[in-house]
């Protein structure tokens, strides 16, 4: 495959020059050609004023013999015509009206007419024009061209060095995003993600910049994201396999007996050790799309009712009173039973974990056009501004110790966020700090006709 000229240049700069000195180029023989054939008759003008000059000189006596080339025509007083020097194959013209000194051109010959003193006498010198070639237009546009070939060559190369200068001169600034991009993508190879590119071009060149940009802070997020979840699962794991590890440790030297406390010790850290893996599985295969949601035509009310039971026994220690409100109309969901359950297990679990005793969590459901739009509110603490961007984050917790101690794995939230996300919801938090949060997500409204399962 063969390829253009330009390709073979290896830089952005080389090849916007040579286009730019190869366009001019081009146009200054265009316009050379049609100045040449406009201005061709030019050249005349000084053989014009040559032949005025040879008449005078016939008329004075002056001139003996004729250069070559060259005819004179007289005429007298009576019109009687006579002719001399070279024959051109044609009879200068000395029959004019207004006797004036004037010139013009008979085919390719240049003559000049001259009155003499007694009226109707007159002088007319013919020169013949300098051979050129063929005849016609082009022979005389290519004469004119010789004439003045040295001024177009002269004008022609201070052009195209103007045009070079110019096009190194904008393709620096055309190109210098590019270079640094490149600069940037080999720092990335490193692992170097906070190199940025500046430009203020809004061209082409200056959105692939901006996207570049997004695309090197994406990656330096998404790469700290990386190393804090690798630091917060060696962490999480850590807790418990050190918890039993350490009472392993003291039942094989004798320093704890293995009564049933103790057992319950390290069968509570297992399970939290199993918990915070299965999760950690469900939340891959989630975020993956692997997971297949078993959608169905469902009420809301049992599936809150349960979990707000479930909540109710497991937290009875808190204090916490739990209240629903779902109206009797509220329409069928299309949505997967368990996973609903999942994210309202999560999210009254934490409502409950962070309001004090005395204090309320409300599930509530609306319609709100073609979905169910359910919160679940909270009279806690509160959750302050700065947590709310990273509050589904991956072990991201707003209070670490408390959290820990309630068994938290930091990662109930970013599950129920991709649930959520699965069903073609979003999941938002409002917060206000001394008068607690509120989650809020959507469900779609299931059709007459939709009664299906998702593969």
């Amino acid at each position: 495959m063969s390829t253009r000229p330009l390709e073979k240049l290896p830089t952005i700069r080389g090849k916007l020059g040579s286009t730019i000195v190869v366009a001019v180029a081009i146009t200054i023989v265009i316009s050379y050609g049609l100045i040449g054939f406009a201005l061709r008759n030019t050249p005349k003008d000084s053989e014009a004023v040559d032949a005025l000059s040879l008449a005078r000189k016939v008329q004075l006596g002056q001139l003996d013999p004729l250069p070559p080339n060259t005819m004179v025509a007289r005429r007298d007083k009576f019109g009687i015509i006579t002719i001399e020097g070279t024959d051109l194959g044609v009879t200068p013209p000395t029959d004019f009206q207004d006797f004036v000194p004037h010139w013009g051109v008979v085919g390719k010959n240049v003559y000049a007419f001259l009155p003499l003193g007694q009226r109707g006498a007159a002088i007319t010198v013919m020169r013949a024009a300098p051979s050129r070639g063929s005849l016609g237009r082009i022979s005389a546009t290519l004469g004119f061209l010789q004439s003045v070939w040295w001024q177009f060559l002269l004008a022609g190369v201070i052009a195209a060095l103007i045009a070079l200068v110019l096009a190194r001169w904008l393709a620096r600034g055309m190109t210098q995003p590019l270079r640094d991009m490149a600069v940037a993508a080999k720092r990335m190879q490193t692992g170097d993600y906070t190199t940025r590119v500046t430009t203020t071009s809004r061209d082409e060149v200056g959105q692939l910049a901006a996207a570049f940009n997004r695309m090197s802070q994406e990656l330096e997020h998404l790469e700290a994201s990386r190393r804090d979840l690798v630091a917060n699962v060696s962490h999480e794991l850590k807790t418990p396999i050190t918890a039993i590890r350490a009472h392993l440790e003291n039942l094989l030297d004798g320093v704890e007996q293995p009564d049933p406390q103790t057992l319950q010790v390290m069968l509570t850290q297992s399970e939290r050790l199993g918990r915070l893996v299965e999760q950690l599985l469900d939340l891959s295969k989630l975020e993956s799309g692997e997971v297949a949601l078993h959608r169905e035509e469902m009420p809301l009310e049992p599936v809150v009712s349960q979990v707000m039971s479930e909540i109710d026994v497991a937290r009875s220690d808190r204090g916490v009173h739990l209240a629903q409100d779902l109206p009797a109309d509220l329409p069928l969901v299309d949505a997967d039973r368990e996973r609903v359950h999942q994210v309202l297990f999560n999210l009254v679990d934490n409502a409950v974990r962070f309001t004090p005793a005395g204090g309320e969590v409300r599930v509530e459901a609306r319609r709100n056009n073609g979905s169910v739009r359910v919160s679940v509110a909270d009279t806690g603490m509160g959750i302050p501004p700065e947590h709310l961007p990273r509050l589904f984050e991956r072990f991201y917790r707003v209070d670490s110790a408390r959290a820990r101690e309630d068994g938290g794995t930091g990662i109930g939230l970013a599950i129920a966020r991709s649930v959520v996300e699965a069903h073609g919801g979003h999941l938002d938090a409002a917060s206000e700090l001394g008068k607690g949060s509120v989650f809020t997500f959507d469900l779609p409204v299931a059709t007459a006709t939709k009664n299906r399962r998702d593969p």
